[in-house]
């Protein structure tokens, strides 16, 4: 198949994987907002005008046209201020704001009143707005009315289905095909050997030839054995080599499936230092050398290696989000700059999307490992879902959450301290910083698209 098709079929797979995590984000609320008796009115995928819809009960399900996202639309989200009036709002990032179909009365009913300051305006419209999309005899299935746990849960709902997509994803790539791993395998053997500390690192007639090439060793061999010694890790057999400079070693090979052995001498030459944690350092010593580089291989892990793993990605993704603000100032710099992106900065969905059609165009990726990495990138997706949607701040569900453990915190001091029902939170004074922060959302949003046009992050060198 030609690498466009290729390339094409992966960023297809990446955006319907996508649009599924996105789907069962929003079940994760659906399902227990129903169970409590809550009112829903629309489950939709994406934003902006409608592209087909269903009812089914009092429920609209659909899809609209700009793929950023999914809501559900719940009644009372916020309570009313002093008359009774019910907000209809929903759990999605952006239409918190404004929700289809409401009539505009609101300037009739506050033709008499004092004209409120621009924040409480806000506040006020988004209240009667969306009590008029309320029924009659409807007011108990509101979400505010329902107590702090039921709240909690069925915001907590999406990010934890989002937790439950990245386990399996996780679960299936490690323990299913496994993680590359260094092997006894040789995967390179130099044609010369050069110092560490070389102008260059490429050979030129003349030099000398390096140890392992000059004994015989081929790409695909597997250390068997190295001065009597049967060799278990790479590990091993680098140590062996480095201690052994000048002196003749046997090594047996498995080649084509039969043994052979050969005899090498290691080089004394300058190489860096190895540290305890296994990392190459900056440092240089002189030991032996043969010019030979391990091949990686997929090994598949227990079970009890998913957590961990998935803890891994939750703990790196949380440091992104953490120091985001500088991250999106390195990658404004990048992309308006000479700079290069870092790999391991945040990406917009174009950019994953794009990693995703590189992978899958790669001639020399192995099939399994081409279906690994989709794998290994919707289970981080899901984790990015996860962490970021618990940012306690609206319109996100940590918000939500927040809002619900604030109140029922006040709820157990005035019982405590036997002071009066405090009543409900009113979230509705929040409508302009949550504005700002939608704001914030979509200048980060273009800012990424931006970057992953012009600056992509170069993955493959």
């Amino acid at each position: 198949m030609e690498p466009v098709l290729l390339f094409i079929l992966g960023v297809a797979i990446i955006f319907v994987g996508l649009a599924l995590s996105i789907g069962l984000h929003e079940i994760g609320h659906l399902l227990p907002a129903k169970l409590f008796g809550v009112k829903v009115t629309q489950y939709m995928i994406g934003f902006g005008p409608t592209l087909w819809s269903r009812k089914k009960g009092e429920t609209e399900y659909g899809f609209k046209a700009l793929p950023l996202g999914g809501y559900i639309s719940m009644i009372g989200m916020f309570p009313p201020k002093k008359d009774g009036a019910v907000r209809s709002a929903s759990t999605g990032f952006f239409d918190t704001l404004v929700q289809e179909g409401a009539p505009d009365n609101r300037a009739d009913n506050r033709a008499d009143a004092k004209q409120p300051g621009a924040m409480s305006a806000m506040a006020e419209d988004a209240r009667q707005a969306s009590a008029d999309t309320i029924g009659e005899g409807e007011e108990h299935r509101a979400f505010y009315k329902l107590p702090v746990y039921k709240r909690v849960i069925i915001m907590l709902g999406g990010p934890t289905m989002n937790l439950l997509i990245a386990i399996v994803m996780f679960a299936i790539l490690l323990m299913g095909f496994g993680t590359a791993q260094t092997s006894t395998t040789v995967g390179s053997v130099s044609a010369c050997a050069l110092p560490a500390t070389s102008d260059r690192q490429t050979c030129q007639p003349g030099d000398e030839a390096a140890p392992g090439a000059a004994a015989g060793l081929e790409p695909g061999d597997r250390l068997v054995s190295i001065g009597g010694v049967a060799i278990t890790s790479w590990a091993q057999s680098t140590q062996i080599i480095r201690e052994a400079p000048g002196r003749a070693l046997q090594v047996v090979v498995e080649r084509n499936g039969t043994e052979q052995t050969l005899n090498l001498t290691p080089k004394l030459t300058e190489r860096f230092v190895i540290g305890p944690d296994g990392k190459v350092t900056t440092q240089t010593e002189q030991v032996g050398f043969v010019g030979i580089g391990a091949a990686s291989e997929l090994v598949r892990q227990p079970i009890t290696a998913v957590l961990p793993a998935v803890g891994e990605t939750i703990a790196s993704t949380a440091g992104i989000i953490i120091h985001l603000p500088q991250r999106l100032v390195d990658v404004a710099n990048a992309a308006f700059g000479p700079g290069e992106r870092d790999p391991n900065g945040p990406m917009s969905m174009v950019g994953v999307g794009r990693v995703a059609g590189e992978i899958a165009s790669i001639d020399t990726i192995p099939v399994q490992s081409k279906i690994a990495s989709m794998l290994g990138i919707l289970g981080s997706v899901n984790i990015a879902l996860f962490v970021f949607n618990l940012v306690p701040l609206l319109p996100l569900d940590g918000g939500h959450i927040a809002g619900a453990l604030w109140e029922g915190i006040r709820r157990a001091f005035a019982k405590l301290f036997k002071r009066p029902e405090p009543g409900p939170v009113d979230m509705a004074k929040l409508m302009p910083l949550t504005l700002a922060v939608v704001v914030l959302l979509g200048g980060m949003s273009l800012l990424l698209i931006y970057a992953d046009i012009v600056k992509p992050v170069n993955l493959f060198g």
